[in-house]
C-alpha cells in the first residue's frame, strides 16, 4: 500500500474494474426483493454542474446502500434531448441541434462515469432517438382511437416575426426569445390530451403517495384544484347565453357586472363598431397570462354595450371586456361581485360600478365595503327570496332554484385544463398524424411509425421549423383513403418524452413500448429531483402511468413513483449557481483537483437533501482532508501486518469502550441512510468513529483487531459515498471479496451492552464529580457511591444532605444545606 492517498489513481482503477466486469449490469431476479431508484435524467447541455452533481451523488448513495441490503438494485441513466434549449443553443452557436445534442451527450455520459455513479449503462436512452419516440407516437395513435386526443382551436403566445407559437419559458419580458418583438395571443389548432378524464383519479390517487414530501403532494392538489360549484346561464338578447361557473353562488344576487375575456365572441362583435374596444382587444393579446403576472397586474376593461340579464331577478348588467379573464380558461366569462371579491372589487372602484353587498357576517359583526370586499361566508341580506340564509343553506337553495329554471345546475370542477402537446418548433417528436382533405385527420399506422424527425433539415436564421419548408417530410398519402396528404408538422411538448422514460429503462430493448419486465420493475422505489418539477412533469408522469395501465402495457400499479426525495439548491453567495450569474462551480475542475469522491462526500456531508447547500471551498478541503486522514488510519494499521481474530472473551475496558462506539455508529449510520435520508449525519457519525480510531492507542494483538473491525465497517459503511476509496481500502485490509458485493455491516447488540456507566454528579446543581457504576446498579447504590465520592464530600461536609435526584444513565444531584 503506498503512503499517499492517490485518488486520480485510484479512480481510474476502479472504474475499470467496474467496466470490465460489468457490476453495475442488472437482470430481473424473481429470487429478490427488488429496489428501482431513479434519478431525473438531464438535459444534455454540455456540462455537467453541480446541481446534477449532488442530485446523482445521492441516487447513487441511495442505490449502493439498498444493493448492500440484499435487493436487486436498478440505476439507469438517460437523456432528456429534445426540445427548445437545443434550438436556442444550437442558433447561438451556430450549429445544428442534432449535431449539438449527441456530442454533449458523449461528453456528459464521461462526466458521469468519471463520478463513479453506478448506471447500468445498456439500459442508455436518448428521446431523440427513433427507437424511443417511436413508441410514444403509438401510444398517441392509440389514444387518439380512443377519443383522450383532439384536435381544437387554442389561445397561444405567437411570435409574428419567427412565425411560431412559443411556450411561456419562450416569452421574455412580453417579447420573443429571438425576435426581441412583443409576442401575440393567437389562436390556432392544437392537439390536446384529455387528461381531465383522470383529473378525479389523479387528485385522489395523491393520498396513496404517502413516501412523497407533503409540499408535493399539496401542490399536486392544488393544481388539480377541485371545487364543487353551481354553472348558470346569463342571457344576451339575439346572443348565445354566456355560461359562468362560481364557487360562491351564495354571492350571485351581488352580480353587478360580466366580465368576458378580450378574445371572448362578444368582445369582437362590440368592436365591430368599437374602435376603443378593438385598440383593447390588440393590447390584451400581448398581456402576459402567466397566473403570478394576472395576479399582480393592472386590471383594465372596456364596457361592450351589451347587457346580460341575472338568472334570478331578471335585472340587466353590464358586459365587460376584462384583460384578468382568460379565453382558453372555462368559459372565458366570469360573474363579477364586487361586494365579495377584491378583484372585482378594485375593477368596480375604477370604473364606478355598481357594489351591491349581500352578505354580511352571521356575528353581526361591523363590516365596511366602501374599504374593501367582504370576502367571509356568513348570512345572506338583499338577496330577495334567500334573505336570512347563511352561505351553506343559500348554495343549495339558489342551485336548487336556477335547476329548476332551467338557468343553472351543480357542477363540480377542476382548476386543471386538458394538455396542449402541439409545440410550432423543429427539434422534437413528430405528431403521428396525416390530415386528408377528404377523411381529416388520420392516425399513421402502427407499420409506418416511427414518423422520424429529418436530422438533416436545413436548421439556420430561417424562422419558423425547417420542417415545415420539406416537401419530403410532410408530403404523404391518407392511410385511410390512399389520396394526397399533409403530414402534421408540429411537435410534441418535450413533457411528452419525460412521462414515460422511467418505464422504458425496465425494458430499453423491447420490440413495444413496454414488455414484462416493466412489470418486475415497476413503480419506481425511490425517485430524486428538484422541487422545481414538483408540479407538472410528476403530474404528466402519474398521467401516462395510468394511460399505459389503461391500454394494457402496465399491471399491478397506478403510479410511477413510489418515494419522491426533492433535493435543494446548490448555492454560491447566497444565489443560485448560473451561468448569467458568474457564479458557477466547474465540477470537472474539482474531480481533477481532489478526485469524485472528495467531490460526492462535500455534496453528501454540506447540507441535508431537501435543504439548500451553500458552495463552501472550505467545505470541499476538509472533505479531502478527512478521505486522507482516513486513509493514513488504514495505512498505519495495515503496515503492521495481518490483524488476528478477535477474542471477545479478553477485551479491555478501552477496546469495550472502543467496540461500543463502532456499533452505535453502526446502528445510527444505517438508520441516517437507509430510513431518513439524512447522508450530512451519518458521515458526521463516522468522522467522530475516526477521531476515536485515532486515539485509541493499543498495539496488542485484540486491540488491533478492534481496530480492523472497526476500519473494515468504517469502508463499508462509507463505500455507497466514496466508492472508489472503498473499493480500494476494502482490498487493502486484506480481503479478497469486492466491496460492492459486500452487505451492509450489522450492529453486534452484544457490543453495546455496557458493563459500567459514567454519571456526572453535582451538588446543589453543580457540577462537582463524575462516578463509573455498574450498567444495572440500582438507585440506592448509585446513591451511596455519588455520597462516598472524595470530590462530592468535599462540598458535603458538615451539611445535611435533604435530597438525592438520579437520572438514570445521566446525572445525580444532591441537595445539601
Amino acid at each position: 500500500m503506498q503512503e499517499n492517498y492517490d485518488a486520480q489513481k485510484i479512480e481510474q482503477d476502479v472504474q475499470e474494474f467496474w467496466q470490465e466486469n460489468q457490476v453495475f449490469k442488472v437482470t430481473e431476479d424473481a429470487s429478490k426483493e427488488k429496489f428501482y431508484c431513479l434519478s431525473m435524467f438531464p438535459y444534455p447541455s454540455g456540462r455537467l454542474h453541480m446541481g446534477h452533481v449532488r442530485n446523482y451523488s445521492i441516487g447513487d448513495v441511495i442505490s449502493r446502500y439498498q444493493r448492500m441490503q440484499g435487493k436487486n438494485v436498478l440505476q439507469p441513466m438517460g437523456w432528456d434531448a429534445f426540445g427548445l434549449p437545443a434550438e436556442n443553443a444550437a442558433h447561438k452557436n451556430n450549429s445544428h441541434p442534432a449535431k449539438w445534442t449527441y456530442s454533449n451527450i458523449d461528453y456528459m455520459r464521461g462526466q458521469l462515469k468519471r463520478l463513479g455513479f453506478g448506471y447500468d449503462w445498456d439500459r442508455e436512452i436518448a428521446t431523440c432517438t427513433p427507437e424511443y419516440y417511436r413508441w410514444e407516437q403509438w401510444l398517441f395513435t392509440k389514444l387518439y382511437e380512443k377519443g383522450l386526443v383532439y384536435k381544437r382551436n387554442a389561445v397561444v403566445n405567437w411570435d409574428p416575426v419567427d412565425q411560431t407559437v412559443l411556450a411561456n419559458e419562450q416569452v421574455v419580458d412580453g417579447c420573443g426569445w429571438r425576435s426581441g418583438v412583443p409576442v401575440e395571443r393567437r389562436e390556432i389548432p392544437q392537439w390536446f390530451m384529455k387528461i381531465t378524464d383522470y383529473a378525479d383519479e389523479l387528485l385522489t390517487d395523491v393520498d396513496k403517495l404517502e413516501g412523497w414530501p407533503e409540499q408535493v403532494r399539496t401542490m399536486q392538489r392544488n393544481w388539480i384544484g377541485r371545487s364543487e360549484g353551481v354553472e348558470l346561464q346569463f342571457a344576451v338578447d339575439g346572443e348565445e347565453p354566456l355560461t359562468v361557473y362560481t364557487t360562491r353562488p351564495d354571492t350571485l344576487m351581488g352580480v353587478t357586472y360580466v366580465a368576458v375575456a378580450a378574445e371572448h365572441s362578444l368582445s369582437h362583435k362590440a368592436a365591430e363598431s368599437n374602435a376603443e374596444l378593438q385598440a383593447f382587444i390588440t393590447e390584451c393579446k400581448t398581456t402576459k397570462v402567466a397566473e403570478a403576472d394576472m395576479a399582480t397586474m393592472e386590471k383594465k376593461g372596456i364596457d361592450t354595450g351589451f347587457k346580460a340579464k341575472h338568472p334570478v331577478t331578471g335585472e340587466e348588467v353590464p358586459v365587460y371586456a376584462a384583460n384578468f379573464v382568460l379565453a382558453d380558461y372555462g368559459s372565458g366569462a366570469v360573474m363579477s361581485v364586487p361586494a365579495h371579491d377584491q378583484r372585482d372589487y378594485e375593477f368596480a372602484k375604477k370604473y364606478g360600478l355598481n357594489i351591491k353587498q349581500v352578505i354580511y357576517p352571521a356575528n353581526d359583526e361591523a363590516c365596511d365595503i366602501e374599504k374593501a370586499a367582504f370576502t367571509e361566508k356568513g348570512v345572506l341580506q338583499n338577496s330577495g327570496q334567500f334573505d336570512g340564509k347563511t352561505s351553506a343553506q343559500a348554495v343549495d337553495a339558489i342551485a336548487e332554484f336556477l335547476s329548476s329554471e332551467g338557468k343553472g345546475e351543480k357542477q363540480v370542477n377542476f382548476r386543471l385544463r386538458d394538455w396542449g402537446v402541439s409545440r410550432q418548433r423543429y427539434w422534437g417528436t413528430p405528431i403521428p398524424i396525416v390530415n386528408c382533405d377528404k377523411c381529416g385527420a388520420v392516425a399513421v399506422p402502427e407499420d409506418q411509425l416511427p414518423v422520424i424527425l429529418p436530422e438533416d433539415a436545413a436548421f439556420g436564421d430561417d424562422v419558423g421549423s425547417p420542417i415545415k419548408k420539406m416537401p419530403e417530410f410532410y408530403e404523404t398519402t391518407c392511410p385511410t383513403c390512399g389520396g394526397d396528404a399533409i403530414r402534421e408538422t408540429d411537435t410534441f411538448d418535450t413533457f411528452f418524452e419525460s412521462s414515460w422514460y422511467y418505464a422504458r429503462y425496465t425494458c430499453p430493448d423491447a420490440d413495444s413500448m413496454l414488455d414484462e419486465r416493466a412489470n418486475y420493475w415497476l413503480p419506481a422505489d425511490q425517485y430524486v429531483g428538484g422541487i422545481e418539477h414538483a408540479v407538472l412533469h410528476l403530474l404528466y408522469a402519474r398521467f401516462f402511468h395510468k394511460l399505459m395501465r389503461d391500454v394494457g402495457l402496465i399491471k399491478g400499479s397506478d403510479e410511477p413513483f413510489k418515494q419522491l426525495l426533492t433535493q435543494g439548491m446548490v448555492l454560491k453567495d447566497g444565489t443560485k449557481m448560473s451561468k448569467s450569474k458568474g457564479n458557477t462551480v466547474d465540477p470537472q475542475g474539482l474531480i481533477e483537483t481532489y478526485g469524485a469522491d472528495t467531490v460526492r462526500l462535500f455534496t453528501m456531508f454540506a447540507a441535508p437533501p431537501e435543504q439548500s447547500l451553500e458552495w463552501s471551498d472550505e467545505g470541499v478541503d476538509g472533505a479531502a482532508r478527512f478521505l486522507k486522514r482516513l486513509y493514513r488510519l488504514i495505512f498505519n494499521h495495515v503496515s503492521g501486518g495481518n490483524a488476528k481474530a478477535l477474542d471477545i472473551g479478553g477485551l479491555t475496558d478501552n477496546q469495550k469502550a472502543l467496540r461500543l462506539k463502532l456499533h452505535q455508529t453502526i446502528e445510527k449510520v444505517g438508520d441516517d441512510i437507509g430510513r431518513r435520508y439524512t447522508f450530512n449525519t451519518a458521515i458526521a457519525a463516522v468522522m467522530e468513529l475516526s477521531n476515536e480510531l485515532s486515539r485509541f492507542k493499543d498495539d496488542s494483538d485484540n486491540g488491533r483487531a478492534v481496530v480492523q473491525e472497526a476500519l473494515d465497517a468504517m469502508v463499508l459503511m462509507m463505500s455507497p459515498i466514496v466508492p472508489h476509496f472503498s473499493h480500494a481500502m476494502w482490498k487493502e485490509l486484506g480481503h479478497e471479496s469486492v466491496v460492492i458485493d459486500e452487505s451492509w455491516p450489522v450492529a453486534d447488540e452484544t457490543a453495546m451492552v455496557q458493563d459500567s456507566i459514567e454519571l456526572m454528579v453535582q451538588v446543589n446543581g453543580k457540577l462537582r464529580s463524575k462516578i463509573k457504576i455498574a450498567a444495572d446498579a440500582d438507585k440506592e447504590s448509585i446513591e451511596v457511591l455519588a455520597q462516598d465520592d472524595e470530590h462530592v464530600k468535599a462540598h458535603t461536609e458538615g451539611k445535611t444532605v435533604r435530597k438525592i435526584i438520579v437520572v438514570p444513565g445521566r446525572l445525580v444531584n444532591i441537595v445539601a444545606t
